[in-house]
């Protein structure tokens, strides 16, 4: 018996032991796996702090440097011309006059904390707490308004003008505002707050605010006044005295209390505020006259704000903003005694009459002249007669128009030549298209020549240019390919206007394009023909500086060469032989060589001229900004508008030539079964006469008698 219960005794001591080793065993695993959860979550932690080190010194590092120097809100800029003459002063159109600090009521100072960041004294630029509240709110109620902005932040959105509500954004504001307050101190940037920030009925800033709600400056303020005007800040339009009394009082209350919760005031200020009866009269200021802008500093400003809004990473409002009240100096590369000629002759509206009756329209036109070796544009012009009124459309930079024949030597002639798969006397068949005379291999496009005129038989290459036969052009681009034609527009000579649609025959042989192409792209363009086939990005202007003679913005020369010299200097000689016996005749003038290249769009809504000297480029466009059908049908104007500017523009210069061609070239005929023997030198097209609708005499025909005008047969030249 004693043994029985000796062995139940230990069977009773083996059993506890191998529970306790069960538990222990189950106790070890457990704490294995909090272990290896804890080391998985401490790592991915350790982890995901590195991807996000990476990511914001990859990703946000550019955009966290912000600088209260970028923001003078309170300065003109000036604008200069190249010699360095103030050529126009740009001023600001937002309503604000600047107050020191020292000048800024105390209460209204708290009254802006107590309602919108009332732990701004405590926090460096964020504020946690409500930052994770934020988040917690945007995750769990869905809400992407995020909030929990401080003042900081606040006042760097509205320097920025960034208000954009994504995550990326919220850590560029985050890491802006630390930054920031380790630059700044608390009196600065309320300072700048205040004047920076927007309050209703075009105030911007406290001072036009105090002026406007209460017609006193900001130091004569009540703290109900404060109150009243800092409530607005919130939603200006809904909070303002002017939409609605009730809604701007029930604000003020919300502030006030805020304000005696957080120790600002005591209640019997608070009371004696709320009491307060506030009259609100609605300030008149006076408005200074407005400068008026010319077509160049308006172009001018439109290259600046574009640049900022690059280099600095603002938006358009914020880049505009620093451009007109950031007290910068801009100097342009305009040559004021060049505009000035310009400018005279497009003053004169006796310059730009309508040949036929058909239509009531003023007849418009725009002009580019480029130093082709810079880039730099001396001069522009964006429309006819006097300008008196500022962003109105300027014709040389903002229109888009069919350029014609005009952009043939840049889609098909050049192309050509610089892959050396034509000379300037390779035979070409020139022959009506149902004629049978020649084919073409990749598309199935045989325009008409101009007036149905054809040699009905072989001409050189030359001579195709300088009468500008359409037949010529549309079996080059079938030689060279849609591809290599489109490529070269886009990539090499900077016409950015191209779209898939222009991918067609008619758009690169004969310029039809979509959109069309803008006088400056075209002047451009052409520069790199006289520059040897150097392309060189046209600019309006070389340097900005801050007022403390800071460079803002840099805009050097910027070059590349596209195009092999041989073929250039062919082409300018080419052009050459269009104004001395060809389309572009009556554009030369005594003194320098002349090269140029009409153009007309469809039903001759438009005409152009391409003009060069060895000095300039020149662009010219006319037309009616409602494209008119035959609205510009007698003689080319463009030419003559042309001629009659350039010609003053190179007063007392010394004579020039364009660069030889080292070749002009051999007798390749490629062009089909051509079996006459090429002439080792072109033969020269006949000038035409002044009644030819290609040329140019420039004496401007009876507007008493009226000239019926007829109907074009195919593309123009």
């Amino acid at each position: 018996m004693p043994r029985d219960k000796d062995n139940r005794k230990n069977k009773a001591e083996r059993a506890v032991r191998a529970a306790g080793g069960a538990v222990g065993g189950v106790v070890s695993l457990a704490l294995k796996i909090i272990f290896t959860a804890i080391l998985v979550i401490l790592t991915t932690a350790l982890l995901f702090v590195c991807i996000f080190a990476f990511y914001v010194k990859t990703t946000l590092v550019d955009e966290v440097d912000i600088s209260l120097d970028d923001f003078s809100l309170s300065e003109s800029s000036t604008v200069f011309d190249r010699d360095g003459a103030v050529i126009a002063t740009l001023s600001g159109s937002e309503n604000r006059i600047w107050v020191d600090y020292e000048d800024i009521p105390k209460d209204l100072e708290h009254a802006l904390v107590a309602i919108e960041d009332k732990r701004f004294y405590t926090h460096k630029g964020v504020d946690w707490y409500r930052t994770v509240g934020a988040v917690f709110n945007m995750f769990l109620s869905m809400d992407s308004t995020f909030g929990g902005s401080t003042i900081t932040q606040q006042l760097i959105k509205n320097l920025t003008g960034e208000n954009e509500v994504t995550v990326q954004r919220k850590l560029v504001e985050i890491f802006r505002a630390l930054e920031f307050e380790k630059k700044y101190d608390k009196e600065e940037i309320i300072e700048w707050y205040l004047n920076a920030v927007y309050f209703g009925e075009g105030c911007n800033g406290i001072y036009t605010a105090a002026q406007t709600y209460f017609g006193k400056t900001p130091s004569e303020l009540t703290l109900a006044e404060c109150a009243s005007i800092v409530g607005i800040v919130n939603l200006p339009t809904y909070y303002s005295p002017f939409y609605s009394v009730e809604n701007n009082k029930e604000r003020q209350l919300t502030v006030l209390r805020e304000m005696y919760e957080q120790g600002y005031i005591t209640y019997e200020e608070y009371t004696e505020a709320k009491n307060e009866e506030l009259h609100f009269q609605r300030s008149e200021t006076e408005v200074a006259e407005q400068e008026i802008y010319s077509y160049y500093v308006e172009a001018v400003i439109d290259d600046v704000i574009a640049d900022l809004m690059e280099v600095r990473g603002v938006n358009y409002e914020t880049a505009e903003r620093l451009l007109y009240s950031g007290g910068y100096q801009i100097h342009t590369c305009c040559d004021s005694r060049i505009q000035g000629i310009v400018d005279a002759y497009y003053d004169n509206l006796d310059n730009f009459p309508n040949v036929y009756n058909t239509t009531t329209q003023q007849l418009q036109s725009a002009i580019v002249i480029t130093d082709p070796y810079t880039g730099d544009i001396v001069a522009l012009r964006g429309g006819v007669g006097e300008k008196n009124a500022n962003l109105i459309l300027n014709r040389a930079t903002e229109t888009t128009r069919a350029p014609g024949s005009s952009i043939k030597p840049l889609s098909v002639y050049t192309p050509a030549l610089d892959l050396g798969i034509i000379t300037q006397n390779t035979l070409v068949m020139d022959a009506a298209p149902d004629s049978g005379k020649y084919t073409l291999e990749h598309f199935s496009f045989y325009p008409r020549n101009s007036g149905n005129q054809y040699a009905d038989g072989p001409i050189t290459i030359r001579q195709g240019l300088v009468s500008s036969k359409n037949t010529v052009a549309v079996q080059l681009l079938d030689k060279i390919g849609l591809e290599t034609s489109y490529s070269y527009l886009r990539d090499k000579f900077g016409i950015t206007t191209l779209v898939d649609a222009d991918y067609n025959p008619s758009p690169l042989a004969l310029g039809e394009f979509t959109n069309g192409a803008t006088v400056r792209e075209m002047a451009q363009a052409y520069c790199t023909l006289v520059n040897d086939g150097v392309f060189t990005e046209s600019r309006t202007y070389s340097q900005v500086l801050d007022s403390g003679g800071s460079v803002v913005l840099d805009n050097p020369v910027e070059q590349r060469e596209v195009v092999r010299s041989n073929a250039a200097r062919n082409m300018i000689d080419m052009m050459v032989g269009s104004v001395t016996s060809g389309t572009s005749g009556g554009a030369g003038f005594y003194g320098q060589e002349v090269a140029g290249k009409t153009g007309s769009s469809g039903d001759n809504k438009d005409r152009w001229f391409a003009g060069m000297t060895p000095y300039y480029v020149g662009v010219v466009w006319t037309g009616h900004d409602i494209p008119v059908k035959n609205g510009v049908t007698w003689t080319n104007p463009a030419i003559g508008i042309w001629r009659n500017i350039m010609q003053q523009v190179h007063e007392g210069y010394a004579s020039r030539a364009f660069n030889d061609p080292t070749s002009i070239g051999g007798d390749t005929q490629i062009f089909g079964d051509l079996t006459v023997t090429p002439s080792p030198t072109p033969t020269p097209t006949p000038a035409p006469t002044p009644s030819d609708e290609h040329g140019f005499d420039y004496e401007w025909p009876d507007y008493n008698e009226p000239i019926e005008p007829t109907e074009p047969v195919g593309e123009a030249a």
